[in-house]
């Protein structure tokens, strides 16, 4: 187990029949940054179970939030469903993940593409004063098929901009940007449609989007995750590494859970 680090749950909350949250301790020694995911899981039948989760928590507080799924016979969430204060967690104690500031290229507008529980490591995004020093918006986007699946919603709404230390950043600076496709909603449609007509670009009040000004994170289901590349390749953007920051990047670590 010298892999991981033995954690706490010290809260859990169910949004809806399908999602839940849930906090715990954070060790001193684990440091990440945001948008990077961890591995964490359950002892089952005496051996570690882990999978990747990124980090919904900002990088600066004491405790460790992470958002996921329900799946009725998922190997790790048929058990994580169940967790209760006090029960215990494995960490990895080595962050990693593509969707950091490293990644990219400066520029001007920062767009966090995101679908279902995607939206996780674009919470700590969110919340990191230095995103906020590299762009002059941030735009989120967080797409669902139902409205209880907008985890956060209120928290980005209201909590966010009346933050003791990032409110009037995110009041200056992040656009927040959900839409749903199977309910009456304000804004309504699939993500990639909305992009390729423009429709959201008119509605936020921004250009459609340019390789020359634009950087992008994405982060959702593997179908959205190939079309929004094809857009992006289209317009001529170029994927970023560790090894060469680029104009967009994308997490490929999350698989069914």
């Amino acid at each position: 187990m010298s892999a991981f680090q033995v954690e706490t749950v010290q809260s859990v909350h169910h949004w809806n029949d399908t999602l839940f949250s849930f906090k715990t301790s954070r060790s001193d020694s684990l440091r990440f940054k945001s948008g990077q995911f961890v591995m964490i899981g359950l002892e089952i039948e005496g051996k570690p179970l882990m999978r990747a989760y990124s980090v919904v928590s900002a990088n600066y507080e004491d405790h460790l939030e992470f958002y996921s799924i329900k799946v009725p016979d998922g190997p790790l969430t048929s058990h994580l469903q169940h967790l209760k204060i006090g029960d215990q967690l494995l960490v990895s104690k080595k962050p990693t993940g593509s969707l950091i500031l490293d990644n990219l290229k400066p520029g001007k507008n920062l767009y966090l593409l995101s679908t279902g529980t995607g939206l996780a490591p674009f919470m700590s995004v969110i919340r990191d004063p230095e995103f906020y020093d590299h762009f002059e918006k941030i735009i989120l986007t967080h797409g669902v098929r139902w409205v209880s699946e907008l985890g956060y919603k209120d928290y980005i709404d209201q909590g966010l901009p009346s933050h003791e230390y990032l409110g009037e950043m995110v009041q200056n600076q992040l656009i927040y940007y959900p839409t749903v496709t199977r309910e009456e909603f304000h804004q309504m449609g699939r993500l990639t449609d909305l992009i390729r007509s423009q429709k959201m670009f008119r509605d936020i009040d921004l250009q459609e989007l340019n390789p020359e000004t634009d950087r992008v994170m994405i982060c959702g289901s593997p179908s959205m995750l190939k079309d929004l590349v094809e857009i992006l390749k289209e317009k001529g953007f170029v994927e970023g590494t560790s090894h060469a920051p680029g104009d967009y990047v994308i997490e490929r670590a999350f698989v069914e859970k």
